[in-house]
């Protein structure tokens, strides 16, 4: 296994340009791909997850094409003809790709069979099956988890609800398809987790022309009849990539200038930087851009994450660094991710001489008095490889087993990190 040092740096001060947003590259394919005609994508990000669904379309007849001098995707979309793929679609370890892709299935006139890695085949998917076979798809599961078996034909109009509490990607992958159902279909979520990322979609589906009615806060109205229309998009940096490079400013004491994004974001991770300004460091929020400035010191503070959970991690290891218990509340569903987050925070947070207590879905970090060097397990997780490597740059002995893993979602993540000291 390769493990990587990271190595403290000392008068931090840097802009930094980050990739596409992953959410809003992986949303943005499944609208084009819904829309009949060539739609160009730019600024979208090339990582695992996004070759994921590329790739998955591909299997249904979607021609995806980034061979142009511009490094823009070409989106060749069919509508509702999708082919009828005769092997299994291999998600890997991207949920995002198999939940939105579970829904495109219902489109297609036969049957699809969704896999992914062993990973993938522990996370729970019957939400979203119930919620498919409510309007007349035939949809099998294995205990509730992928793989997935969906006979498609197309969907039904009608009214269903939605248990979105252990991810809001069951609900964003449902809206994406209703436009195209036989008839209207209002879904009621009483419960979803994340909901910023529902605004994602719905905003995402607006830029193609669709129109969803959120009104009534818990209940989403779409009117039959819709088509998604081609288009050209552009696709903003990573909010959630964005929060590493934050955390650098906040624990170093330098400052970090993070460029294309700004608190108008639909993206919740751009949150995080008022998470750190609670915890004493100075914000500047800019016309395309938000700067973080360190402060003297830090101190802990008591916040729900659940709009935007993947922070959480990154939190985490900032809380390293404070002065004070941090306690990080409503992130349940980090059991569900690529790893157990919960555990995998507690026991690596632990190395590094942190007391650590897991309540139900909330997570208490009572930073030790001196950090101690420590070898991290990164668990094949992108954001616990690229969370930890940041305490590396405020502490020495700091190492990252598997850096590779950040391929996911950030493949040139560690080189990005090395041009902070530069």
């Amino acid at each position: 296994m390769k493990v990587r040092p990271v190595s403290p740096i000392s008068g931090l001060d840097a802009s930094v340009q980050l990739p596409g947003s992953k959410s809003y590259t992986n949303r943005a394919l499944i609208c084009a791909a819904l829309a009949e005609g060539p739609s160009r994508l730019s600024g979208w990000l090339d990582s695992d997850d996004t070759r994921a669904m590329i790739d998955g379309l591909g299997r249904l007849g979607v021609e995806v094409d980034s061979s142009g001098d511009d490094g823009a995707l070409r989106v060749h979309g069919v509508g509702t003809h999708f082919a009828i793929p005769l092997h299994p679609i291999d998600c890997r370890a991207s949920g995002t790709t198999l939940r939105f892709l579970s829904a495109v299935a219902a489109l297609v006139p036969g049957r699809v069979v969704l896999d992914g890695t062993a990973r993938m085949r522990e996370r729970p998917v019957q939400d979203l099956a119930d919620a498919l076979a409510a309007l007349g798809i035939s949809v099998r599961t294995s205990a509730g988890c992928p793989p997935l078996t969906v006979h498609g034909g197309g969907l039904q109009g009608g009214r269903i609800t939605l248990d979105a509490s252990r991810s809001s990607q069951f609900l964003s992958a449902l809206l994406m398809v209703a436009p195209l159902a036989a008839g209207a279909i209002e879904i009621s979520a009483p419960t979803i987790t994340s909901r910023p990322y529902v605004d994602m979609t719905i905003d995402t589906m607006s830029a193609f022309g669709i129109s969803v009615d959120a009104s009534a806060g818990d209940r989403f109205r779409i009117e039959q009849g819709q088509a998604y229309r081609p288009r050209s998009y552009a696709i903003e940096p990573d909010a959630t990539a964005a929060t590493y490079f934050m955390a650098a400013a906040a624990i170093t004491g330098g400052r970090v200038r993070i460029e294309g994004l700004s608190s108008a974001s639909y993206q919740s991770d751009v949150r995080f930087a008022e998470v750190l300004q609670r915890m004493g460091c100075t914000v500047e929020h800019g016309t395309g851009h938000i700067t973080v400035r360190g402060a003297p010191y830090l101190h802990g503070i008591d916040i729900d994450l659940n709009a935007f959970p993947d922070s959480a991690l990154t939190l985490a290891v900032v809380a390293l660094f404070a002065r004070g218990a941090t306690a990080i509340r409503n992130v349940a569903n980090l059991r569900l991710k690529e790893t157990d987050r919960m555990e995998a925070l507690r026991v690596e947070l632990t190395k590094l001489g942190a007391h650590v207590e897991i309540s139900g879905g909330d997570l208490i970090v009572e930073p030790p008095e001196r950090l101690e060097p420590a070898r991290i397990a990164t668990y094949d997780d992108h954001r616990m490889a690229m969370s930890f490597a940041v305490a590396g740059l405020a502490t020495s002995g700091i190492s990252i087993e598997d850096p590779e893993c950040v391929a996911k979602t950030f493949p040139d993540f560690f080189e990005r990190l090395d041009q902070l000291a530069g």
